[in-house]
Parts: C-alpha cells; sequence; structure tokens
C-alpha cells in the first residue's frame, strides 16, 4: 500500500488487531507495518510513536460501549447497560486495562464515555461531586473485574512462546497451589469448582458485584432524599 494511500484510521484499526493478537508487547512499527503491508516508515509518516499508537488504539475501542439515555430507561438500566457493555470491551481488548498502568490515555471516545458515566449517576439523583465518585467507583470495579482475565491472556501468550518448559512450569505452580489450598478450609472445598481455576471467579460475579454496589448507591440516595425513579 502507497504511504500516500494509507490513512491514520486504518494505521489505528490495525492496531486494535495487533494489540488484540499480540498484547502491548507485540506492537511496534516494523509489525504495523507488515500487517498493512507497508514499510514502518510509511506508519511514522501517520502516527510518530507507539505511546501515542496506543493512546489513538485505546481511544477508539471506547465507541465500541453502548451509551443509553437514563432519562430514556432510567438511570439504573443505563448503569447496569454501560457498566456491562464496558467489561465486555475490555473482554475484547484485554491490553486497554493493562495500559492504563503504563500509557497516558485520553482522547474523545473516552471524553464522551465518562461525561455519559456522570450523566448517569447525576440523573440517579447524586449531587455534580457525588456522581464524579459514583462514577469512579464503579469503572474501579469493572476495570478491576477485568485485570484478570486479561493477565492470564498475558500469561497464556508468553507460555505459547516458551514451549514446554513453560507448560511444566505452569502445571508444577498449580500443584504446588492446590497443595497450599488444601491448607485452607474454605478453599478446600471450593477444589474443583470452576472458581479454583487460575484467574476464575464464581459465575455471575461481575453481576453480582455490580448490582451490589448499585444497590448501594440507591439505599445511599434514599437516605438523603434525593433519589431518583431507577
Amino acid at each position: 500500500m502507497p504511504r500516500s494511500t494509507l490513512t491514520a484510521d486504518q494505521i489505528i484499526k490495525a492496531a486494535i488487531d495487533q494489540l488484540d493478537e499480540e498484547g502491548l508487547d507485540g506492537l511496534n512499527m516494523r509489525a504495523l507495518g507488515k500487517r498493512l503491508d507497508v514499510a514502518a516508515t510509511a506508519v511514522y509518516w501517520h502516527i510518530k510513536t507507539k505511546d501515542e499508537l496506543v493512546r489513538l488504539a485505546a481511544d477508539a475501542v471506547w465507541a465500541e460501549v453502548q451509551l443509553p439515555d437514563p432519562a430514556a430507561i432510567g438511570w439504573r438500566a443505563a448503569a447496569v447497560t454501560t457498566a456491562t457493555g464496558t467489561h465486555e470491551m475490555l473482554a475484547r481488548h484485554p491490553w486497554l486495562g493493562q495500559a492504563f498502568g503504563g500509557y497516558l490515555l485520553y482522547g474523545p471516545g473516552k471524553s464522551r464515555y465518562d461525561d455519559h458515566c456522570l450523566a448517569v449517576y447525576e440523573t440517579a439523583g447524586f449531587a455534580p461531586a457525588d456522581a464524579d465518585r459514583a462514577a469512579a467507583a464503579v469503572f474501579t470495579y469493572i476495570l478491576g473485574s477485568a485485570l484478570a482475565p486479561a493477565a492470564l491472556v498475558s500469561l497464556n501468550r508468553r507460555l505459547a512462546k516458551g514451549g514446554a518448559d513453560a507448560e511444566r512450569s505452569l502445571t508444577e505452580a498449580m500443584e504446588h497451589a492446590v497443595e497450599i489450598a488444601r491448607g485452607f478450609p474454605r478453599l478446600r472445598e471450593r477444589l474443583g469448582s470452576p472458581a479454583a481455576d487460575y484467574a476464575a471467579a464464581p459465575d455471575s460475579s461481575f453481576e453480582f458485584g455490580l448490582a451490589a454496589i448499585l444497590d448501594g448507591f440507591e439505599a445511599r440516595l434514599a437516605r438523603s432524599g434525593r433519589g431518583a425513579a431507577g
């Protein structure tokens, strides 16, 4: 593809695909150029650094999250739809949660998302400062829930590159972890259940935690007399 026909949008889309497949460590201009069938210099012509590329890719994926109008469907339904969509988006792009720790991420996509979340919790009845806190609490919960599966993706990618030695190390580590868990009664009861798998959680854990947070918000609003219809 000639440099003159390559666009920033094409580069960003290819970067997202590369990140989904190879993670943050697998993204570089040479690999991206190969994916786009151009020289790495053609990519640099549009986007100068990896940091900028990650920022643009990260901002683009926020458009995948549905942002329903809380005035139309009620604040709680909007909160659930937004939070669930965000959790699903982070699962599709496990590198994004990790990027928060190493890159400066901002842009219109994330700003639109943040503004929507504030609208949801203001519609619920929170004053602006408390709407900020409510949105931050929910987002922190979503991000935390997504980190373990994202870490597992990275681990599996690393183990795949490490071959038999890496797989053997994982097997030995898991056997040792089970051995340790047998010494604790509640963990021992759960051995063999889905929740005992590495980085796993019981079914519907995300939904349970989100409902508990929103229940707490509703109770707080009711006590203050500021609650809106859910």
